[in-house]
């Protein structure tokens, strides 16, 4: 009876170490199913894209293992303070160059209030982070990469007494972090040139961090399934663009991130699939590291700012253009492109010097892209200009099948290109293992709050994105002469 019973009990064993065997091969071909899908994209890469071997090795990243194995006391976000969008270091020098002594504040806000970043995000180990970037300093190999590169066909534009000021006087500002109604908001405060550089970092950082937050509540098998499609998805989209070579696009993907490497990552395979349709990366680091033309120009905190400044009426209305004198006594050609939406498009046209035609662009970034391209093109040939020869940039939101249908509408009347940032470098919708939402895109920002103590205000050609006071923007909206116009929602 006792050999009968030994005898079964080790059947029992034996059945269940073949279930245990079949369990982990069950699970190892599912990795390496995600794994030869990955292998398989790279190889097709190689193939359509002519792309070096150097180049697929650094795309060979395994983003499951290493956020499964996240066990070290601090991965820092941002390694460089190049990590950051280009014409953050424009807009830096021309700060520098013209109000060194102004002071201003700006606060970070989550226009997605249905996510509270508070719950996922813990405010110690964000403080963290930034004391590490505070902690960063230039690099002497990328200060002469500054000094010596040649930027949209134009060197030595940065000064050398500015790069000078980089290596040895520049700052990060004081800042706090508070919680406010489950949301995170950072503020920073301090003299101009100190505070601007922090609007990309503290995105970043906080985007990452509520992307670790997510990855934390996943097993290693569902990473993997994570990334592959996500990989898939990216493919599936770079496909798109690879059947319209003439398709002009920049990688602006860095405020909103997944996180460092996956941007990375992205501008690595659009580099090897889509060859010259990639005009370069928002981002400097990646610039820098990987030999890319580096795309930016300059952002809406400099009118707002200049704005705040002026003493009356007139001069508020004066500086919307005031802005534009300044800037190109710094830069040129196809640095002269003009931001008109932040206190309205149409009455920033209508008003405009006739000198201002002769700028080299404009990008839209609140209004119908179709509809603000149509007006531009009209200004344009109202000041007797060649739109041709003039460049459009759409930045707004985009995703691939809005950007194919920009370039078919403007092709051969404008230069089109597009700025594609978060639902490029943060596309995870419909991604997740679980079919959740945590890993989707928020709607994050960073904008200037006060200027010596006035308040800074944006109206935009959405009124969902206006900033401001409620009574400095009814102010701001009589003197400019410009409505409120509800757009459409905001995404990203």
């Amino acid at each position: 009876m006792s050999r009968v019973l030994v005898s079964f009990k080790t059947k029992v064993r034996k059945d269940e170490q073949q279930k245990n065997r079949q369990r982990e091969q069950r699970l190892i071909r599912g990795k390496l199913d995600t794994r030869i899908a990955c292998s398989m994209w790279l190889a097709a890469v190689w193939l359509c894209g002519g792309a070096r071997r150097e180049t697929i090795d650094a795309m060979n990243v395994n983003f499951a293992e290493r956020a499964h194995n996240h066990n070290w006391k601090l991965d820092p976000i941002v390694r460089s303070l190049l990590d950051t969008d280009f014409y953050k270091l424009l807009m830096l020098q021309f700060i520098w160059k013209n109000f060194p002594q102004v002071h201003v504040s700006s606060e970070t806000t989550n226009r997605t209030v249905s996510v509270r970043l508070a719950e996922q995000v813990p405010i110690v180990v964000l403080k963290e982070q930034m004391e590490h970037v505070r902690g960063l300093r230039f690099r002497k190999s990328e200060l002469i990469w500054l000094a010596g590169n040649t930027f949209y066909g134009t060197r030595s534009i940065f000064e050398p007494a500015f790069l000078d000021w980089l290596e040895h006087d520049f700052r990060l500002s004081e800042y706090e972090v508070e919680e406010r109604d489950g949301q995170l908001v950072l503020c920073f405060y301090g003299l101009w040139t100190e505070v601007t550089m922090w609007e990309v970092y503290g995105l970043a950082l906080v985007s990452e961090m509520k992307t670790r937050a997510a990855l934390g509540r996943l097993s290693e098998l569902e990473l993997d399934v994570l990334y592959a499609r996500a990989k898939t998805k990216l493919w599936d989209k770079i496909e798109m663009l690879r059947r319209v070579p003439e398709v002009s696009i920049s990688e602006f993907g860095t405020r909103r991130r997944h996180s460092f490497l996956w941007q990375e990552y992205v501008v690595e395979a659009m580099r090897a699939a889509l060859g010259k349709s990639l005009s370069g990366t928002s981002n400097t680091y990646l610039a820098y590291k990987h030999d890319l033309e580096a795309m930016g120009t300059n952002a809406h905190e400099l009118p707002m700012a200049l704005a705040a400044l002026a003493d009356d009426d007139d001069e508020l209305h004066a500086s919307q253009y005031r802005v534009l004198e300044l800037w190109q006594k710094s830069y040129g050609g196809e640095l002269l492109i003009m931001l008109p939406d932040t206190f309205g498009t149409t009455q920033f046209l209508a008003g405009a010097p006739d000198w201002v035609a002769d700028w080299t662009g404009q990008r839209c970034d609140s209004k119908d892209p179709f509809v603000a391209g149509d007006e531009y093109i009209r200004w344009l040939e109202g000041r007797g200009r060649d739109a041709r020869k003039k460049r459009l940039i759409a930045s707004d939101g985009l995703d691939v099948d809005e950007i194919l249908r920009l370039h078919e509408y403007f092709n051969g009347r404008i230069r089109f290109s597009a700025g594609w940032g978060t639902l490029l470098t943060n596309d995870f919708r419909g991604c997740h293992p679980r079919g959740e939402s945590d890993l989707d895109p928020i709607s994050l920002v960073c904008k200037l709050m006060t200027v010596e103590g006035r308040p800074a205000v944006k109206l935009s050609d959405n009124m969902r994105k206006s900033t401001g006071p409620a009574d400095e923007i009814a102010r701001y909206r009589r003197v400019f002469g410009s409505v409120a116009v509800e757009g459409a929602m905001v995404v990203v």
